[in-house]
């Protein structure tokens, strides 16, 4: 059998759909019979979620993985950064968190982490016929190049087949791929096999002639131009809010939602993936909240993940939402950071997101106090919470001991479990209370039929020829 190079999913910026092209391709390659495996050297998200492996990942390998029903574990995303407290990052390297660091040392120190994701790399290869690598950003910040885990170092090092995606959207197509391709190093530049145009709108016979000027006058093969078609599944990075705010205007003409929902969006909001069940549900209407807005209006305030509990908190009282929500009658549901502003206070004793020892008052729902331990709890399980069975994860610092995994009172609820309206018997406990004229809905199922269409839509516009002509 002849050997069959791994590959290198590199953008021309950010933003351009990498993620979801590495889990397309990735597919396509299985369904032709060979073991595929997704990879990201060094992720940079505050959405993450605990591996089968009891590790903490990126969002974006652990859905690619899932999209791929692969098992996951912390060589899929050996390095991960969380943005957190006076402009440092918390590192994750192997599924555990080790430090905060700000840009300058993570840097300085990057050379100690090219072994570990050399290995995690290895290893994976082992294993599978083909590693599909995920880059980070544009692979042509030319003052960074030395320091590129996820694009120059991997390309570099495992002599990887490269395909390029650009975003048609942005504008500028041509030059991003043209000047991506012109300013990567020379070896590198002869592995890239082709570019996918990625989410065209309109008739994708009207960039025939762009085809034919990347093809003819670039040299690049093009392996395809992917047209627009919103998943609202998976999104990992800071541009993902945005994502949703853009194809919320088509979730929410939902005939006569039943149900109106307010996330509250502060700075450092984490893993807004919680949400997407809501976003599929015909029954509810979402809306995403940066401001001092009147809450009266919703049926279900949801107090979301934080990355930085206890500056979301002090953001909360500095635009006036505090308040609201202290006083609000109606139902607030708390996720993680969102749960344990419902305490009475949160207490960091030991540094973990402050640089001094501070004791904050939080909304006073439930009569205890949240701590913060200086190991982080990962764990993925079927948990018992308000006497319902839910799949789900926990990852957190703050330690109720009253309340180790839930709370209630009166419309007040939360708890620290992830993933938790992934729960079908959940999402009916919830907004069964709030108006019993809640149908629910199968969220596995349609997860599952959208990808499967979402897949099926782009297979047609994928030469996937040109990628095995290409890596074989």
């Amino acid at each position: 059998m002849k050997s069959i190079n791994n590959i290198s999913i590199l953008g021309t910026s950010s933003d351009a759909g990498k993620s979801t092209v590495t889990f397309l391709i990735g597919r396509l390659l299985q369904n032709l019979g060979y073991k595929v495996v997704p990879f990201k050297a060094q992720n940079v998200s505050n959405n993450s979620y605990v591996a089968g492996d009891g590790s903490e990942i990126a969002i974006a390998q652990y859905f690619q993985a899932e999209v791929m029903e692969l098992e996951t574990s912390y060589l899929n995303n050996p390095i991960l950064l969380k943005t957190g407290k006076n402009n440092s990052s918390q590192i994750i390297v192997k599924g555990k968190a080790v430090k905060d660091v700000n840009v300058r040392e993570y840097f300085r120190d990057i050379d100690t982490l090219k072994p570990i994701v050399y290995d995690s790399f290895k290893k994976l290869k082992d294993i599978n016929d083909i590693v599909i690598a995920e880059g980070a950003g544009s692979p042509v910040e030319l003052n960074l190049m030395d320091k590129d885990l996820s694009n120059i170092f991997i390309a570099s090092e495992f002599n990887t087949k490269i395909i390029l995606v650009a975003d048609i959207e942005r504008s500028g197509v041509f030059a991003s791929i043209w000047g991506t391709y012109n300013l990567l190093p020379k070896k590198l530049k002869k592995n890239v096999i082709g570019v996918i145009i990625n989410k065209f709108r309109g008739d994708l016979s009207l960039f025939d002639n762009g085809i034919d000027i990347i093809e003819k006058k670039f040299n690049i093969p093009v392996i395809g131009v992917l047209p627009y078609i919103p998943l609202n599944l998976g999104f990992e990075d800071s541009q993902s809010i945005l994502n949703y705010q853009q194809n919320i205007s088509k979730v929410n003409t939902k005939k006569n939602p039943l149900i109106k929902v307010a996330v509250i969006q502060y700075p450092t909001m984490s893993n807004y993936n919680d949400f997407e069940p809501l976003l599929a549900d015909e029954n509810i209407y979402v809306e995403f909240v940066n401001h001092n807005k009147n809450l009266d209006s919703y049926d279900l305030v949801i107090l979301s993940g934080s990355k930085a509990t206890i500056e979301d908190l002090k953001w909360l009282k500095s635009v006036g939402l505090f308040n609201q929500l202290k006083n609000r009658k109606k139902a607030i549901f708390g996720i993680c950071g969102g749960y344990q502003m419902m305490f009475e206070n949160i207490i960091d004793n030991n540094n973990v997101e402050v640089t001094s020892k501070t004791k904050i008052k939080a909304l006073g729902f439930f009569d205890d106090n949240i701590k913060f331990k200086k190991v982080k709890i990962l764990k993925k399980d079927i948990f018992n919470i308000f006497n319902i069975k839910v799949k789900g994860f926990e990852m957190h610092c703050g330690i109720s001991k009253k309340y180790p995994l839930y709370a209630k009172s009166n419309n007040m609820q939360g708890s620290f479990i992830h993933a938790i309206f992934d729960n079908d018997n959940f999402r009916d406990y919830i907004f069964k209370s709030i108006n019993k004229n809640y149908k629910g809905f199968k969220y596995k199922k349609y997860k599952k039929d959208t990808i499967s269409k979402f897949i099926n839509s782009m297979e047609k516009h994928i030469d996937i020829k040109k990628v095995l002509k290409g890596i074989i």
